[in-house]
């Protein structure tokens, strides 16, 4: 039965022509090619809190991932379900499409987490920057796939770009940007986003264009932002990181910046860990931040073109404080603590030698030596711009886990490590 929510402009893929009818709808088709991709198995090495094999219990990228599609489709069958004036079966915001962005959304992530991300951005800033967010597009419409000797995108639809674009600013677009940007050669895909209509200039001032997102797009960031703020508190909890002393301790500091009702949810947290079943009650939280989304109607310039704009998601004040606060404690007694701190210098460490020495024997200059795969080492050295080698290099980086891109340092720097057979 045909969803009437989307249109022809919403299911039109990037570079590619008329295909066979398919059982699959476009956007089962999207999320089919995602699943199978080594670069969704890849997540599976790549750091959520803490580095992949430190525990058996702790959640990686992947994990995450399916985590957010989890909660991404429970927020479509909500809405789908309290809005039954709105949404029926011939027109509602399809569940696969929400899923496929949730499972891609962090596919661009390099590995040591964000702090790896901050150490890439640091070292391409010469050639453009580095941004998660802008690495998954690159994925998904550039170089999914290794074909003959070349590679291309997986061939998106228009929905699912949009769907995983948080951010729409291009890095020129700021002085120095910390993040939150597309790269500069990545305008002719919003371009197409927006069927090579002109951006308002109320949307293009500033950071507004960042905020303007599909109906998908936001589904997808509650989500994520849903899951992290809920699991890394278990996690960390569970890893000893969180203890009710230091929950104390940080209360006793910062109780006069909290509203009344995150005082309430920080005594809720104390009183779970007490009891010893708080992975059941922040489990349980998860269905109310769901039941926490509203919708509302708006105008747009893309209104005429596509439903995905149509509609704003509204979040209850409540629940938004909420995930606010969880998220503050996650950041403050784990991410900003002296161990995850440590590993993060570590991961620079290691990501900024891997680069420096790719630099200079890629991009600045290309030398004989080949420190790089075949197929990555022709790329590059068939590519005379040096800002485009830049970005072939990080891409390479990017894609490693964290356990490859600690063997890759090794190889390179650790005079006592590998043999000969260790690259059969």
């Amino acid at each position: 039965m045909q969803n009437n929510f989307y249109k022809d402009f919403d299911y039109e893929r990037v570079d590619e022509s008329a295909r066979k009818e398919d059982y699959r709808t476009p956007f089962q088709i999207d999320r089919d090619r995602l699943i199978h991709s080594s670069e969704f198995r890849r997540l599976q090495g790549k750091t959520q809190v803490f580095i992949p094999g430190e525990y058996d219990y702790y959640r990686t990228r992947l994990t995450h991932s399916i985590e957010v599609a989890q909660i991404g489709r429970s927020i479509c069958n909500f809405l789908r379900r309290k809005y039954d004036n709105i949404f029926n079966d011939k027109y509602y915001i399809d569940g696969d499409l929400v899923e496929s962005a949730c499972l891609a959304h962090d596919l661009g992530h390099p590995p040591f987490g964000h702090a790896g991300e901050r150490t890439l951005n640091r070292l391409m800033k010469p050639y453009g920057g580095f941004e998660g967010n802008a690495q998954t597009l690159r994925l998904l419409t550039e170089i999914f796939y290794t074909f003959k000797d070349q590679r291309r995108g997986m061939k998106p639809t228009r929905a699912l770009i949009d769907a995983i674009l948080k951010y729409k600013s291009l890095y020129t677009d700021f002085n120095n940007p910390y993040n939150h940007f597309l790269y500069e050669e990545q305008q002719e895909i919003l371009k197409f986003v927006f069927g090579n209509r002109d951006i308002p200039s109320d949307l293009t001032a500033g950071k507004k264009l960042n905020s303007f997102q599909s109906i998908e797009c936001q589904i997808m960031d509650w989500a994520d932002d849903t899951a992290y703020a809920t699991n890394d508190l278990v996690d960390s909890i569970s890893g000893g990181f969180i203890t009710i002393i230091k929950l104390e301790r940080w209360f006793d500091r910062n109780e006069d910046e909290l509203t009344e009702s995150q005082k309430k949810y920080y005594h809720e947290i104390v009183d779970w860990i007490r009891k010893r079943n708080f992975k059941a009650q922040f489990g349980s939280q998860i269905g109310q931040l769901v039941q926490s989304c509203k919708i509302a109607e708006r105008d747009t310039f893309v209104n005429d073109l596509t439903n995905r704009y149509k509609y704003e998601l509204i979040l209850d004040r409540s629940s938004v404080e909420r995930v606010e606060l969880y998220k503050r404690i996650a950041v403050e007694l784990v991410f900003q603590s002296s161990q995850l701190h440590q590993m993060e210098y570590k991961g620079d460490m290691m990501l900024r030698g891997i680069f420096e020495t790719m630099e200079n024997n890629y991009i600045k200059e290309v030398r004989s030596t080949k420190l790089l795969p075949d197929f990555t080492d022709m790329l590059i050295r068939r590519e005379p711009d040096s800002t485009k080698r830049s970005r072939l290099v990080c891409d390479y980086i990017a894609g490693m886990t964290d356990g490859f891109a600690m063997t890759t340092y090794k190889r390179l720097f650790d005079p006592d490590y590998s043999s000969i057979k260790d690259y059969v």
